[in-house]
């Protein structure tokens, strides 16, 4: 019964031409002289055939696609080459023509057998390789066993291997390749030798790629290449498969056209090399309307912004490398965009402002990866950069202060905040004493509102912070410390801990008569006590302190009154007769640490101080320590 499709032409199937191979295969070296980056383990292999003295196991090491099967395969030929008259011995340069080396090449010689361990893992597996390695070979000189991903073997299995690893039949070899070398018991390291595969540099791939394209009569641009060696991150393998790609995107009706560096760039989701400039220049230059821009131009291209801050990151570290090695704008390695744009930033901006971005980008890449909306998350990290771009760096603000302490700080560019017009963004940086250092705190506010952040952990700054940044020299006490004990709090809250556990655990107060203080230093303590004491309390007192040295016994120090306070209670517990009666009860019970709340924070009773008009000096003699503490 005829239709009224009957008449139409029937559809031809596209061609498709079958013999295709993927440039990764096609140009997988076949001999030592293939391997790129590989120079130590290629002259450790010829070197040990030339002298005969091959390793019956190898253990080859290396990130993926650097090409460790690929040298276990030339290895295995290596030993079976038999050379084109059929006479030859194992050697470093295999002849590829001879019947080994076709088997070997196509993958189908029955005596080198390759394993892959992430679906052999059990020691059934093993076993198996170990009975098929007590046979002789069938056609080649020596059995060889590829495992790759070795790492992947159980415990049981690695366990098994290791007797036959150790003293393997003359006939038989192992090579194990492997991503992920901790992962392999030392056992079985000791036992093999040991390649690591190094990641291919960047300009070696570089070249590569250019050849294998002018074998393949493509036309790519320098920039495409670049792009390319860098997305392969010194894999090979991953380059190739990135160079496939890119010669399927460009025009295949034109081939005098060349493959641009925008295709490859829209091929791997980067951002384009100049729009990360421009867009760190507009950064660095406080211009958030010119930054968000660019981010949305990015964005519309089919750039990932967390890309994008991973590429920002990577400027800030070449700026970094080139102010800290001037040579280095001159080097071949670099593309001219790097060389001519990146050399002008590096000398404009300085190390801390760098360093200052790249702890910022840093902890923003780390955002936009848990953030549940990546763009937005990105734009505020460049906002942020944006607002601090002007801030001075500490040494500047330090200089700043020391020559002029009455004006405001201004940033790089000389604008102080104060002369910043009104609605506009204020920008000022200072630091305040902290733990004995210095902390830098950055704020950034509007007008009058002005909200504080910590340059590492962005913390707010309290108001007293604030007047105390406002005012340099520390506030003089008038009223004077009435106690050794007040002493001693006194420098914990100032935050010198270091001096504070000294006086704690060092110090015997022998005198104190204010504004002298008569003390006895431990011979194992730092003889800059004294000085460090009283440094601080006169920074902190209008009356002038002196503490004196003295070689009496004093009074113990306040940790061992604490010791001798704890000891005291405890033995008023023990003879407290309904404790006792407990203790009848539950033979064999222990009394547990005491907490008495009537103690203050260094396990004493607090103090009876004097006022200051009847207060009178006192001498600590060791008659006069309280009774309590002699028990």
């Amino acid at each position: 019964m005829g239709g009224f499709f009957d008449n139409l032409p029937a559809a031809t199937p596209p061609t498709v031409d079958k013999s295709y191979r993927v440039l990764a295969r096609k140009y997988r070296p076949q001999n030592f002289d293939d391997l790129i980056g590989q120079e130590a383990m290629v002259r450790t292999l010829r070197n040990a055939f030339a002298m005969g003295r091959v390793a019956h196991a190898f253990m080859l090491t290396g990130v993926r696609g650097v090409g460790k099967t690929t040298t276990a395969r030339i290895i295995a030929r290596a030993f079976n080459c038999v050379g084109v008259d059929g006479t030859g011995q194992a050697t470093a340069d295999p002849c590829g023509v001879c019947p080994n080396c076709k088997a070997i090449l196509a993958d189908r010689h029955p005596d080198v057998l390759e394993i892959d361990a992430a679906s052999h893992t059990g020691v059934d597996d093993v076993r198996e390789i170990i009975e098929g390695s007590r046979f002789r070979p069938l056609q080649a000189r020596m059995k060889v066993y590829i495992i790759d991903e070795v790492h992947m073997l159980s415990r049981n299995a690695f366990n098994a291997l290791l007797k036959t690893l150790e003293e393997p039949p003359e006939q038989v070899t192992f090579i194990f390749a492997t991503t992920e070398i901790r992962k392999v018991p030392v056992t079985v390291l000791s036992r093999c030798q040991r390649f690591d595969l190094r990641r291919v540099p960047q300009e070696r791939l570089k070249d590569h790629f250019i050849k294998i394209a002018q074998n393949e009569h493509v036309l790519i641009a320098d920039e495409a290449v670049n792009l390319i060696a860098r997305a392969a991150d010194g894999s090979v393998r991953d380059g190739l498969s990135l160079l496939d790609q890119a010669i399927a995107q460009g025009d295949g009706q034109d081939h005098n056209k060349p493959i641009e560096s925008s295709v490859v760039s829209e091929m791997l989701g980067f951002a384009d090399r100049t729009l990360v400039y421009d867009l760190f220049e507009a950064i660095m230059s406080g211009k958030p309307d010119q930054v968000l821009a660019l981010t949305e131009q990015a964005y519309a291209g089919g750039a990932d912004l967390g890309v994008l801050l991973a590429d920002l990151l990577e400027l800030v570290h070449l700026l970094s490398r080139m102010k800290s090695i001037p040579s280095l704008e001159n080097s071949s390695e670099l593309s001219e965009l790097e060389r001519v744009r990146g050399g002008k930033m590096a000398r404009q901006l300085s190390v801390p402002v760098l360093g200052r971005a790249w702890q910022m980008l840093l902890k923003g890449t780390q955002e936009v990866e848990i953030a549940p909306n990546r763009r937005a998350a990105a734009e505020m990290v460049l906002i942020r950069l944006c607002y601090v771009s002007d801030l001075p760096s500490p040494n500047d603000l330090i200089k700043q202060l020391t020559e002029n302490p009455e004006s405001p700080p201004t940033g790089r560019g000389g604008v102080s905040s104060a002369s910043k017009p009104s609605g506009s963004m204020s920008h000022s940086t200072t630091s305040v004493p902290y733990g004995g250092g210095e902390r830098h705190l950055y704020a950034v506010g509007q007008s009058d509102n002005i909200s504080s952040v910590a340059s590492a952990q962005q913390e707010s700054l309290s108001a007293y912070a604030v007047a105390e940044t406002q005012q340099p020299v520390p506030l003089k006490r008038e009223n004077l410390w009435h106690s050794w004990r007040e002493v001693v709090v006194f420098v914990k809250e100032q935050q010198a801990r270091l001096l504070h556990a000294h006086l704690r655990n060092s110090v015997h107060l022998v005198k104190f008569a204010p504004p002298t203080i008569e003390i006895r230093i431990d011979n194992n303590a730092p003889n800059t006590i004294a000085q460090q004491l009283t440094k601080l309390l006169n920074e902190h007192s209008s009356e002038r302190w002196t503490i004196v040295l003295s070689k009496h016994q004093g009074e113990p120090t306040l940790m061992e009154q604490e010791s001798l306070q704890a000891l005291a209670d405890m033995k008023q517990v023990e003879q407290d007769p309904f404790i006792q009666e407990i203790m009848k009860i539950f033979p064999g019970a222990k009394l547990g640490k005491l907490v008495n709340p009537q103690l203050d924070e260094y396990g004493l009773f607090p103090e009876d101080v004097p006022s200051v008009e009847g207060e009178e000096d006192y001498l600590y003699n060791e008659d006069d320590i309280p009774s309590y503490l002699n028990d």
